[in-house]
């Protein structure tokens, strides 16, 4: 069975004990993203960049103590005109203090689903087009050609390949006894 790291979704309900029941070493953590849009969807256009500014100590923040302190003092900036919105980050809290235990390199990957949703929504857009396919052959060989069109010269593979360099190195030695290749001699 495969061995799943980490889970990132946009907050779907049930979706983490889901994923806990089937793959319990599995760290599920919300998008970041999808957080601070939520809170931008209860605030007024006119606070957003200072509820913006208000909630980057929360998710930059060192540990998860530092990051409740900021969740603390943007509640009492900000909890009198939009208790929603604090009431979203109490919310999805579990599922956002994991992300703080990583280093730098991990948190940039694991921030965000807004490239599977990118990716996904792609695809949609190719189906939708061809309205139908005559073998599950050529929808497969539609879904390819959509991904290689992300990249048509081939140059971004090295671009990717830098981006994820850090990253990689940190997982090995954050799961080394998980990670396949990564153990020590």
């Amino acid at each position: 069975m495969a061995d799943i790291f980490f889970l990132v979704c946009d907050g779907l309900k049930g979706l983490p004990q889901s994923v806990g029941a089937a793959f319990p070493d599995t760290v599920v953590q919300t998008c970041v993203i999808h957080l601070i849009r939520g809170t931008f969807r209860y605030a007024g256009r006119q606070h957003r960049d200072a509820i913006a500014k208000a909630l980057r100590p929360i998710y930059t923040a060192v540990n998860a103590e530092a990051a409740a302190a900021a969740l603390d003092a943007f509640e009492a900036e900000w909890g009198n005109r939009y208790p929603a919105a604090i009431r979203l980050w109490r919310n999805a809290w579990s599922e956002f203090i994991p992300f703080l235990d990583y280093d730098t390199e991990i948190r940039k990957v694991i921030c965000s689903t807004n490239a599977i949703e990118s990716l996904n929504a792609r695809y949609r857009r190719a189906v939708r087009a061809r309205g139908h396919f005559p073998t599950e052959q050529a929808a497969l060989k539609c879904l390819y050609l959509v991904t290689r069109s992300l990249d048509p010269t081939g140059t971004g593979q090295k671009r990717w390949t830098m981006r994820w360099k850090p990253a990689l190195n940190a997982f090995a030695i954050t799961f080394a006894d998980r990670m396949p290749g990564s153990e020590t001699t």
